[in-house]
């Protein structure tokens, strides 16, 4: 549940303050983040790897298998933006093999697969496949062959608009691809508030204002008015910026009927 996690430097383009493993810890367990190849290495990158440089996709690939090795009973979701058109066969699916990804992902016995055909969590833990691979782009054969545990986000998970300057988030569904239709998708919530900076049109991440925006009020609100686009249910995935801020957890553990 948390966008691009990998940025914890001290810059204005950062979008999180604690690492990977750290977010796990707090409950994490949606990672989004994007690939550009840097001297011909596949690495995760903010927009540009001359704006940040977050590191290999192998290291990365690599501490999210430690963990899931350490954890037999979680199941992780992953989603990468692939803006470059990389090949996915060539270029992105051999760092899943490297980092032995691959050997725990799952693989749906349909594709696209509608959000009442998923197995349940138990099901995912007891079968050992227990990583799911999303990809914006290129994974439904544009971008090379097809790799069958890197699914196409959009045939089977919408999304509402991003990069939204509006704190109340207004919902749409502003990101899909058929044949499924919405209330068949998963669904996610882009709860990431951004500002202007002087009024430019350059777009980055609002660390002051997190503590009210990852406030189990206003995600709760951002969840009601994206549910009528869902057939009435609760966000598979929610996105959120400096996740250690406010109080995201308690806000999906709501959404997911739990009270504290």
């Amino acid at each position: 549940m948390t966008y691009f996690p990998l940025i914890i430097n001290p810059i204005v383009a950062r979008d999180q303050e604690v690492d990977i493993p750290s977010q796990l810890s707090l409950g994490v367990r949606f990672l989004q983040a994007e690939g550009h190849l840097n001297d011909g290495v596949l690495h995760f990158c903010h927009t540009s790897c001359l704006l940040f440089d977050g590191g290999t996709v192998v290291d990365y690939l690599t501490t999210v298998k430690t963990w899931l090795d350490a954890n037999p009973d979680e199941v992780l979701t992953l989603l990468f933006t692939n803006s470059d058109g990389l090949s996915i066969p060539d270029v992105w699916a051999p760092t899943f093999v490297a980092a032995g990804i691959d050997t725990v992902s799952f693989v749906p016995p349909t594709n696209p697969m509608t959000r009442s055909d998923w197995p349940t969590l138990g099901d995912m833990i007891d079968s050992g496949k227990r990583m799911v691979t999303f990809m914006d782009a290129g994974a439904d054969g544009t971008d090379g062959a097809p790799v069958d545990y890197i699914l196409p986000e959009f045939t089977m998970l919408w999304e509402p608009p991003f990069d939204s300057t509006d704190p109340s988030f207004p919902c749409s569904v502003d990101r899909i691809a058929g044949p499924l239709s919405p209330e068949d998708h998963l669904n996610m919530l882009n709860h990431n508030l951004d500002i202007d900076v002087l009024d430019t049109g350059v777009l980055v991440s609002d660390p002051e204002d997190a503590p009210t925006t990852n406030a189990v009020p206003s995600i709760l609100e951002d969840a009601n008015g994206c549910a009528p686009f869902a057939g009435g249910v609760a966000p598979n995935f929610v996105m959120l910026d400096f996740v250690n801020i406010g109080a995201g957890m308690l806000a999906v553990d709501q959404l997911n009927g739990f009270s504290s």
